[in-house]
């Protein structure tokens, strides 16, 4: 027995010095993230302020971190390494428009370790969140970030149209050049509040080819299921009130006519279901009444409520609403939920080799079925599977229209009434369209399919 003992030790020893090595690794990675967003965010609060330029959008600001320190930079313990701020004049205008104090980003990015989230993504991409719940750091490929950097002309045109989208919200694009490796990371905002347990959560794109979690993600805490697994679980999908339906399907078409334009597709929709009537049977449960009090976000049209231009409404008691901004939902048990969604992998462009991967599948499989497809059938799939399967409009309250109807007759919706779409004006660079509004009516035969049913109802009573 001594001797099997004596000759396992080497193993396990060396084993613990991979994983050793690994975490101090990752430790450089986050003091070195922590160290070069710190300079910038200063360097930049000396430049005046002043409009956004087209010529912003392609600049790359370089600075050289070495473990002596210089007249720049502080002393560390990370290793000599070159940090890279891209476009910052126009990210901080981003961060403006939403609200965000340099001194408040700093802050919630640098004043702490960064807390890394075990759930890599599909791309093996790092993601890690700060520890006021704010805000999400992912490295991106190359060519992600490339294709980011050619979008950012468009995308800030479309903040400045509309603040309020499901789409990600990027408050930095940085790099870190360590070792002859380039590392590009991406600040975002958090879609999941920690401080709320996700009881499910969803990763749906609107497409059935293997699109079912694996057996490996089901052995998780918290499992992030896929389209199959929504229609399996939960055939009713998750009933909203008339006027967050409205709004939701409203933002999705508009995120989706954005996304179109720019030859983006192979995005998904992360939908995080909190359990409010299930949260409240496990008040004795530590965690789950910590995670009941939720954390204020501090930047502006953050939450899922905030984004599809709803108002914040009551639904029982749900003491998280107003806190976390969660969606008021219910379920076919007609349980309470809060439902937290954004859309996410927006950085995928229709190109040649996407064009040869849906080729390919769709000789072998349905070309209607599979994830990767040309941009507009994708987002017209995408919206109808968001708002056919997956949300569905409340049918139990009485229709407005109809009680107006009821005493004033048929009731006339006013001309140009309807949701905004946005519409290419120029379809000449995927970085450089313009976006347009224009209104357009689409929900007149909704409401009058909805009043019909009830009619019917009523006629059965």
């Amino acid at each position: 027995m001594r001797h099997s003992a004596t000759a396992l030790q080497p193993v396990g020893v060396y084993t613990v010095f991979q994983v050793t090595r690994a975490d101090s690794l990752l430790i450089a990675l986050k003091g070195a993230i922590q160290l070069g967003i710190t300079h910038t965010i200063g360097s930049l609060s000396q430049k005046p302020e002043r409009d956004v330029l087209l010529q912003d959008f392609e600049v790359v600001e370089s600075i050289f971190f070495p473990c002596e320190g210089s007249n720049l930079t502080p002393a560390h313990h990370y290793g000599d390494f070159r940090f890279k701020t891209y476009a910052p004049m126009a990210f901080r205008y981003f961060r403006e428009m939403f609200g965000i104090r340099p001194d408040d980003y700093m802050y919630s990015l640098c004043n702490e370790s960064l807390i890394e989230l075990s759930n890599s993504g599909a791309s093996g991409s790092l993601f890690y969140v700060s520890r006021d719940d704010e805000y999400i750091i992912k490295t991106v490929q190359h060519k992600e970030a490339e294709f980011l950097q050619k979008l950012l002309p468009g995308y800030f045109m479309n903040l400045n149209q509309n603040k309020r989208t499901l789409l990600p919200k990027f408050y930095g694009l940085y790099c870190v050049q360590s070792a002859g490796k380039n590392i590009r990371i991406a600040v975002m905002n958090n879609l999941l509040p920690s401080a709320v347990r996700m009881h499910l959560k969803y990763d749906l794109k609107g497409s059935t080819y293997k699109r079912r979690a694996s057996a490996k993600e089901r052995e998780k805490a918290v499992p992030t299921y896929k389209d199959l697994d929504f229609i399996q679980d939960m055939p009713e999908g998750l009933s909203l009130d008339a006027d967050k339906y409205n709004a939701l399907c409203k933002t999705l078409q508009r995120d989706c006519l954005l996304l179109q334009s720019f030859k983006i597709m192979d995005y998904s929709l992360l939908v995080g279901i909190h359990n409010v009537d299930q949260a409240c049977q496990e008040q004795a449960n530590e965690e789950a009444g910590a995670g009941a009090k939720g954390q204020v976000q501090k930047a502006l049209y953050s939450t899922a409520i905030e984004a599809i231009q709803a108002e914040v409404g009551h639904m029982g008691s749900m003491e998280t609403e107003d806190r976390t901004g969660g969606i008021p939902a219910r379920n076919s048990k007609g349980e309470r939920l809060l439902v937290y969604i954004g859309i996410i992998d927006i950085l995928q462009s229709y190109r040649l080799a996407k064009k040869l991967e849906h080729s390919w599948k769709a000789l072998v499989h349905d070309g209607d079925t599979v994830s990767v497809h040309r941009p507009g059938f994708y987002a017209e799939r995408f919206q109808k599977f968001m708002c056919n399967t997956v949300f569905r409009k409340n049918a139990l309250k009485t229709s407005p229209s109809k009680k107006r109807r009821a005493g004033a007759g048929p009731v006339k919706r006013a001309a140009g009434s309807g949701p905004s779409l946005m519409t290419q004006a120029s379809s000449s660079s995927t970085a450089q369209s313009p976006l347009l509004q224009h209104q357009a009516s689409s929900d007149t035969r909704e409401d009058s399919e909805a009043d019909k049913s009830e009619d019917e109802r009523a006629q059965k009573l």
